[in-house]
């Protein structure tokens, strides 16, 4: 027997394998079954392209045998076995993918098989966690075995063997531990479980692993019925299957239950709770994939912290690539978890990432779209079901209109909801418009803090006069979005605290208006005087009934929107200066506290003036959900008018 080197620079081209290609070394585990499955399928693709029978699908298992003693992990398969050329080639030569030539020599072979092997690399990923490696195999047809043996570093040995059985033993003497890594983890049944649950769950084949039960001793009856009798325990070794090997994903949807379809998703992704709903679609074409969608019916607890991770789980051919792939899902649908199934994607040579994102592209766009038309038939037929969804995750739909500068809003306008002034339901924009008055030119809305408060405001008098139902916006974002959509089918939206509401008035109606500013322009330019720059005007209100005093915003900068933004700037320790939307003060000329300010304007009082207007201006500001600049001054000045 002679050593024999590695081909290809072996030595510089096995480091690279090693320490660059792979960023996680679990995935050894998973590059070896995967292997196996290979090595399985083509032995089965072989004995039906030759006619031969006798062997089904039923026949076939991969081994994981553990050996604490001697620090061994062994993974055997039953398929196809390499001979001494074979093992030379394909373990030999770095880079050297039997697998690949298999597809290519066999094309037909894809529509029945799940070839997973690519670049002839995967193997060499054990030799981050090994310090041996032994590969025992007996091709098919064959009655010779043979071993191939490596350190990793000087070459290898290719030399015969003794094994009865086709197929393949992969043995692994793993690393000694360090304070870094602790090798002897992969030998214990949890990591074991966990790998395969993790990663090769769906490998088509059966992953058997011997472990220790207890189990009470056997005893007669008249054993157990004598007095005193305590049964007795032993253990007991059997084997077990690690993988469940069908993916749900990969059945009919007419064999699957609900129960099933729930069970699945509380066990995967670890949620007590069964999803809203579920969305199952299976493409074939240009691009084939299987996708497994949910929405979750609670907000998962961890949804709004640093390390939530969006997207979604990355399969090709049933083997885990990506545990949270963020291309497949726009930031919007960041809540749906799932997973997709594709042998199409062209992966990179280490299988943890994509080679390029063409057929990705093409993935994300179709799920996009078949999760934008379940949310909108959920709306339609399943509304309490959306409501709930809306709650949860409408924040997120919000956020993707505004963000890019409202490019995705046509995709995302139909799916928002509001309470409104006519109803405690959530309406659409659509049906707010089926509801619109004949005379009614615009879509209107009121920001604030909650649909309650903001049905009390005064900016609210002529919309009930008139019967004009307003959308209430009570998220934060909200009219940053509204200003970001503009129009909805063609109807402009309009703020209730505009100053012009967009009302057709007649030219009555608009010299009454002016002549009450007329007559009130002492007491108006009184105010305003006091008030200085806080406010940009001071009118008679045309549109308070009952209430004494509101703001209408001016151009740019809305109220709310200045109140959001000053709260965010302040909270990080930025200043505010330049955060000031343009208010008009607007009081009722026939409100009792009027009559009150005229006297004092008449009288030149200043120091009446200036509480009045002072008192005036902070009670818009409370309105709005403010802070009253001075609380303390505040409270001062009404104390005085109380004497």
């Amino acid at each position: 027997m002679s050593k024999k080197q590695f081909k290809a620079e072996s030595k510089r081209l096995l480091d690279l394998m090693i320490n660059s290609i792979y960023t996680n070394k679990e995935i050894f585990l998973r590059e070896i079954i995967s292997n196996a499955s290979d090595a399985i399928d083509k032995r089965y693709y072989k004995a039906a392209s030759e006619g031969r029978t006798g062997l089904s699908r039923d026949d076939f298992f991969i081994r994981i045998d553990r050996d604490d003693e001697n620090r061994t992990l062994s993974v055997t398969d039953n398929g196809i076995g390499m001979t001494a050329h074979e093992l030379e080639d394909n373990l030999g030569v770095i880079a050297r993918s039997g697998s690949l030539t298999f597809k290519k020599e066999n094309e037909d072979a894809i529509k029945d098989t799940d070839i997973i092997g690519q670049f002839g690399v995967g193997f060499y990923s054990a030799f981050m966690v090994s310090k041996n490696i032994k590969v025992i195999s007996l091709a098919d047809g064959e009655t010779q075995a043979y071993k191939w043996e490596s350190d990793g570093t000087s070459g290898y040995t290719v030399e015969p063997a003794e094994r009865s059985e086709v197929g393949t033993t992969i043995i692994l003497t793993l690393r000694d531990d360090t304070e870094e890594e602790k090798y002897s983890e992969y030998l214990t049944e949890f990591k074991i479980r966990d790998l395969i649950r993790k990663y090769s769950d769906y490998i088509r084949y059966p992953i058997l692993m011997e472990i220790t039960d207890v189990r009470e001793k056997a005893a007669t009856p008249e054993e157990r019925a004598a007095e005193g009798y305590e049964p007795e325990y032993e253990d007991f070794k059997h084997d077990i299957t690690l993988n469940s090997m069908v993916p749900l994903w990969k059945k009919k949807k007419s064999e699957i239950t609900e129960e099933e379809y729930n069970g699945f998703y509380r066990n995967k992704f670890l949620d007590w709770n069964d999803p809203l709903k579920v969305i199952h679609t299976n493409v074939e074409g240009v691009i084939s994939y299987d996708a497994l969608l949910y929405i979750p019916s609670e907000v998962p607890f961890n949804y709004y912290a640093h390390d939530w991770k969006r997207g979604l789980q990355l399969y090709s051919s049933g083997v885990l690539i990506m545990s949270a792939c963020e291309d497949l899902l726009p930031e919007y649908y960041g809540f749906v978890r799932g997973l997709v199934d594709s042998q199409d994607l062209s992966l990179n040579i280490s299988r943890e990432m994509l080679q390029h994102d063409r057929q990705l592209k093409a993935i994300a766009q179709r799920l996009e779209k078949k999760i934008r038309d379940t949310l909108l038939d959920m709306q339609e037929k399943e509304r309490d079901k959306y409501c709930k969804m809306f709650e949860n995750f409408g924040l997120q739909i919000k956020y993707g209109i505004y963000d890019n500068y409202g490019a995705n809003k046509d995709k995302l306008q139909d799916l928002l909801m509001f309470k409104s002034s006519t109803t405690d339901e959530y309406t659409t924009f659509k049906e707010y418009i089926s509801r619109m008055a004949d005379d009614q030119k615009f879509i209107y809305y009121s920001a604030g803090d909650t649909p309650e408060k903001l049905a009390k405001m005064p900016q609210m008098d002529p919309f009930k006069e008139r019967g004009y139902e307003v959308l209430f916006c009570s998220d934060e974002i909200d009219e940053f979005v509204i200003k970001i959509l503009a129009q909805y089918d063609g109807k402009y939206f309009k703020s209730v605290s505009d100053k012009d509401l967009g009302f057709e008035i007649s030219d009555e109606e608009k010299k009454a208006a002016e002549e009450r500013n007329e007559q009130a322009k002492e007491v108006l330019a009184a105010v305003k005087e006091a008030l200085g720059d806080d406010v940009a005007s001071v009118i008679v209100s045309t549109r308070l009934k009952d209430h004494p005093v509101c703001f209408a915003s001016g151009e740019g900068l809305s109220i709310e929107m200045e109140k959001v933004l000053k709260a965010r700037a302040e909270a990080i320790g930025e200043k505010t200066d330049d955060l000031k939307a343009e208010k008009i003060l607007e009081l009722n000329a026939d409100h009792s506290f009027f009559k009150a300010l005229q006297a004092a304007v008449a009288q030149n009082n200043k120091e009446k003036i200036e509480d009045y207007a002072r008192l005036l201006y902070d009670q818009a500001l409370i309105i709005e959900g403010m802070p009253v600049p001075d609380p303390v001054d505040f409270s001062k000045r009404i104390c005085k008018l109380m004497k």
